[in-house]
């Protein structure tokens, strides 16, 4: 194996010059890594050094997923993410918004994707095809480097649109031994370097309408509140309207909380989803929380969440969160603080309860 694939600094070196070697003319490799970081943290293997295999589809979801909630309009204006005609994603996502939005607001993303029509098929193909030519073919490409150097996944075979080329490799890209686990550890550093080259990005690309400086990055990677408060409703009628946390009875400014913070994995389905009193909310906020508040969240069973969630049209993601909490807590030295409660910061150390048990 590579010791630089495994080697954290190495690695991030690499990826952090991929955002300082040049003018990027379009958000899609932004896009990509954002996604692969992601799929990471929820792919990571038991032997930290294997190679990984991530499923071409996945990364195409996850991708659309992105631009879909940067496609709601700012001030009545679509934000620009292109400015060299290669806009090929960013329209397809765009346009197939556009097309399932009804005359009151658009589908969450997750209703889009578990809906799987032909509309949304046919985006997906056009997103893959699209990804496998341009931007994961050139993703390596670091320009302070004299020759071109695979260090995250093979792309000799990219660059081509061809579904059966596609079909042949296995309709994946392997990450190199060690690349996944040194992915997932990075995470917690590199997603909000990515974002705000993103913002930069997107504000270069759209001087006159940002000329007055509007905080785009909640446009641009924040959740939607509006869309929780469905949720919150089914939660306080299943499980009360105390708060997960404390147990203090909510009144109406009850908020709906990620248990594994949004800014870190970005799961919205209702295995994720808590009550939380206003103090416990704003004291946790990105913080990685103790492992035994994720074993409570999932403790309130698998069959149960999906047919709350199925009850309102909802996606319950507990595989998700799952994958994701194992990915996070494992790719954590023991010394890492974790919120245990309101004021009350400890110390990971060993995460030894069974994450499936539930």
């Amino acid at each position: 194996m590579d010791q630089a694939h495994s080697d954290p600094l190495a690695l991030g070196q690499k990826l952090v010059a991929l955002l300082e070697g040049g003018r990027r003319t379009a958000t899609y490799k932004l896009a990509v890594l954002m996604a692969l970081l992601d799929l990471s943290v929820e792919s990571v293997p038991d032997d930290p050094n294997t190679a990984v295999d991530i499923d071409l589809d996945d990364l195409t979801t996850r991708v659309i997923e992105l631009y879909w909630r940067q496609m709601r309009p700012l001030d009545g204006h679509q934000l620009r993410q292109s400015t060299d005609g290669r806009g090929v994603i960013f329209a397809t996502v765009a346009g197939l918004r556009a097309e399932l939005t009804s005359a009151h607001r658009a589908p969450t993303i997750d209703l889009v994707v578990a809906d799987r029509s032909d509309a949304y098929h046919a985006a997906h193909t056009t997103v893959k095809r699209t990804l496998v030519r341009y931007p994961l073919k050139l993703l390596q490409n670091v320009t302070t480097a004299t020759a071109h150097e695979r260090f995250l996944y093979d792309d000799s075979w990219m660059g081509t649109d061809s579904l059966r080329v596609v079909a042949d490799h296995g309709n994946k890209l392997i990450l190199f031994p060690g690349v996944c686990t040194t992915l997932a550890r990075l995470a917690p550093l590199l997603k909000p370097a990515f974002q705000l080259a993103w913002v930069d990005d997107v504000r270069r690309m759209n001087k006159t309408l940002l000329a007055d400086g509007p905080d785009i990055a909640d446009h641009l990677f924040g959740t939607d509140r509006v869309s929780l408060l469905k949720a919150g409703d089914v939660l306080a009628s299943e499980f009360g309207p105390h708060c997960f946390y404390c147990s203090a009875r909510l009144t109406a400014t009850r908020h709906v909380d990620h248990v594994l913070p949004w800014s870190r994995v970005g799961i919205d389905g209702l295995a994720n989803l808590v009550l939380a009193c206003p103090s416990c909310n704003s004291n946790k906020s990105d913080l990685l929380p103790s492992p035994t508040h994720v074993d409570r969240a999932l403790g309130r069973g698998q069959h149960l969440l999906d047919e709350l969630a199925a009850g309102i049209n909802w996606p319950s993601q507990f595989d998700r969160v799952v994958s994701a909490a194992h990915g996070l807590y494992a790719t954590q030295p023991e010394s890492t603080p974790v919120w245990l409660g309101r004021k009350d910061i400890g110390v990971l150390g060993k995460v030894d309860f069974d994450w499936t048990s539930s």
